[in-house]
């Protein structure tokens, strides 16, 4: 018997990594280092970064204080059915409207708007509504699709069939990845204590907006800049012919500013977090 056939990914290389805590960032502020050479090197910008799957805004909470000494403006919306919100009956029409709102109702403009892994999604379609607000679109190792595509159809369908069986093993319609499975493929970097800690810190994720199909045609009519920031040791997505990050997805985006550093899918964020912090100010600037 194949030790590996329950494996979606057994016939890839893995690599992985994350870590956050369940509960919401608060917004601080943070006395700015005028020696510090970043802060010196860049001028005051406004950040919206939007989380992605199984986590909420602390994933950010590191790279948010670096961008912060800085002298940037940094906001970190929660997405519905995340973190703090219980309620996982949501859509990806629902998420749209909150980051939506999130960015009006705070009455923000020129944005740098960022999303991380599933929140690529996210800023596609905020993107089709706020275009006159955003300055320039990151994606760091986040889902760009196409026209008419689910987050889904990003996948192999061995792991995709993997993903959604696991849904319907739920009562709620969402998704609990296995300990092992997060921890050989989310959290590969970690040793096994911070792994651990990291898995106990998710959330289960609902998978209805995982598996809409998106009408993104107003998505690939703009013009705003954008820039994809890839993370040598990110695999979620497997690398093949017609999967993974880079350069399959990012050359959706047509013309882009890449930007390369090493890092898994989740750990970097907290671990490194000025490192990312920087490469996120080298993927923003004029």
């Amino acid at each position: 018997m194949n030790p590996n056939q329950n494996n979606p990914y057994y016939d890839y290389h893995q690599y992985w990594y994350n870590e956050y805590q369940s509960y919401p960032i608060h917004q601080q502020h943070h006395s700015i280092d005028q020696s510090d050479i970043f802060y010196r090197q860049h001028a005051q910008a406004t950040f919206v970064l939007v989380h992605g799957s199984w986590v909420d805004p602390f994933f950010w909470h590191g790279i948010t204080r670096e961008l912060q000494k800085m002298g940037h403006i940094v906001h970190t919306p929660q997405l519905p059915g995340h973190g703090t919100d219980k309620d996982k009956n949501v859509n990806h029409e629902m998420i749209t409207k909150q980051v939506v709102h999130y960015i009006t109702s705070n009455k923000l403009n020129n944005i740098i708007l960022i999303g991380h892994s599933f929140g690529g999604t996210v800023i596609q379609k905020v993107a089709e509504q706020l275009h006159d607000r955003i300055k320039r679109l990151v994606f760091w190792n986040a889902f760009v699709l196409n026209d008419g595509e689910s987050l889904a159809d990003q996948f192999p369908p061995q792991a995709q069939k993997f993903l959604l069986d696991l849904a319907k093993q739920s009562s709620d319609n969402t998704i609990k990845l296995p300990f092992q499975y997060f921890r050989d493929v989310f959290v590969n970097l970690a040793d096994i204590q911070t792994a651990r800690q990291i898995y106990n810190a998710t959330t289960p994720e609902p998978s209805t907006p995982l598996v809409e199909k998106l009408d993104l045609k107003t998505f690939y009519q703009l013009s705003i800049p954008r820039s994809f920031i890839n993370l040598q040791e990110d695999t979620v997505v497997p690398a093949g012919e017609n999967s993974g990050w880079y350069p399959h997805m990012a050359s959706r985006l047509g013309v882009y500013r890449f930007i390369q550093g090493s890092g898994d899918h989740m750990s970097t964020a907290k671990i490194y977090p000025r490192r990312m912090a920087q490469l996120i100010v080298n993927a923003s600037r004029d």
